[in-house]
């Protein structure tokens, strides 16, 4: 089986109301996907999904992202996409760096294997059975009534664990949030305070040393070593995000006893391949994971469900569906959704969903098959 040809489309995904986050400083109302198509010598055909969370969340961003597949997609054709170690060794050579570019070809590849071998991907990763996933809401930055507001409307669509946007210089204002919401929250649900890296260690230390919350405070400041120093002086477990990009960024974490969780996004750490090795070590340090993506449609987040469906449950934390918040869906009533606060994901072979070209639009790019 060899690559002939890689078609590439852009994606506008409009979300349903504007989402605030790291204490109001980022506004999002739209956010730029990419799908990638891979066709091949043998008829079948692979796809994939690469969204960054906008142009603020990370270091990445949609049309960067197709600039970055102009260089990889043409050394792919004429490969094997099943060589997947060969094929992200190749990636790294072509251009080193820019993970989130190679995300969606990597996980295109994946698509492929599962389909050639009749396999869906949480089994090629794993799994004997597809384990049923708890979803989490995630809850815009706003007042403790307007996020306790949210939070409840969440739990009537089956949500039990919540992820909380909070953070910010007013340091007063985030201890309201996190006793308001405590409060409050219904029996049997879980809530993570979400901090998106808008603290500096002082602010952090003065709220999670002031509030009675002992819930999961995830990134509370921008840097490792930031997050480091508060880890050791506060009660609360403490899950890392944004600053984990590679391999080296989770091992530098456990060495440093910097988080007791971590979230694992495939499209920010370079596709299915790298996030199944984070996933592995995790597992074998004793982490709990949040496995999900950084954005997309409903094709990004099942392919990262298979990655959670075949995680062991003593590691494995909720996920999260970013299609929920979109008010346009480019593969309607495909891949994982939500029932009542779980995702059951199938035994169709690969990621399990076949998009629909007439949905997306024109190709911005092609790729070999000439």
């Amino acid at each position: 089986m060899k690559i002939s040809r890689i078609s590439v489309w852009a994606v506008s995904l409009p979300l349903s109301k504007p989402y605030w986050l790291s204490g109001g400083r980022l506004k999002f109302e739209e956010i730029d996907s990419t799908f990638v198509r891979l066709e091949t010598d043998t008829g079948l055909v692979g796809w994939g999904e690469g969204c960054p969370w906008g142009h603020t969340y990370l270091p990445a961003h949609g049309s960067g992202l197709r600039a970055a597949l102009g260089l990889l997609a043409p050394a792919l054709i004429g490969r094997d996409p099943r060589a997947l170690d060969d094929i992200n060794r190749l990636m790294d050579v072509t251009l080193p760096g820019h993970p989130y570019a190679k995300s969606p070809l990597d996980i295109a590849c994946w698509d492929l294997l599962g389909k050639a071998s009749g396999q869906p991907l949480w089994r090629l990763l794993g799994a004997e059975a597809a384990a049923p996933v708890d979803i989490n809401s995630s809850i815009s930055t706003g007042s403790p009534e307007e996020m306790i507001a949210d939070i409840r409307t969440a739990s009537e669509l089956g949500y039990r664990t919540h992820s909380a946007k909070i953070g910010g210089s007013d340091f007063a204002a985030d201890i309201e949030r996190i006793e308001a919401i405590s409060r409050t929250l219904p029996e049997g649900e879980q809530v993570t305070f979400d901090v998106n890296r808008a603290w500096t260690p002082g602010v952090a230390l003065q709220v999670l040393n002031a509030v009675g919350a002992r819930d999961w405070i995830e990134q509370p400041c921008e840097t490792l070593d930031q997050c480091a120093v508060v880890a050791a002086q506060v009660p609360q477990p403490i899950m890392l995000d944004e600053c984990l990009h590679t391999f080296q960024d989770h091992l530098d974490a456990w060495r440093r006893n910097a988080c007791q969780g971590v979230k694992v996004k495939p499209n920010r750490v370079g596709g299915l391949t790298r996030a199944r090795q984070i996933r592995d070590f995790g597992v074998s340090v004793g982490w709990q994971m949040h496995i999900e993506d950084t954005g997309g449609s409903a094709f990004a987040d099942t392919t990262a469900l298979h990655l959670a469906a075949s995680t062991p449950e003593v590691n494995r934390l909720a996920s999260w569906l970013c299609h929920a918040h979109l008010s346009r869906d480019p593969v309607p009533d495909q891949g994982g959704r939500n029932r009542n606060g779980l995702v059951q994901l199938s035994e169709t072979p690969g990621v399990g969903l076949n998009p629909d070209p007439g949905l997306l639009g024109d190709p911005v790019a092609v790729y070999g098959g000439e």
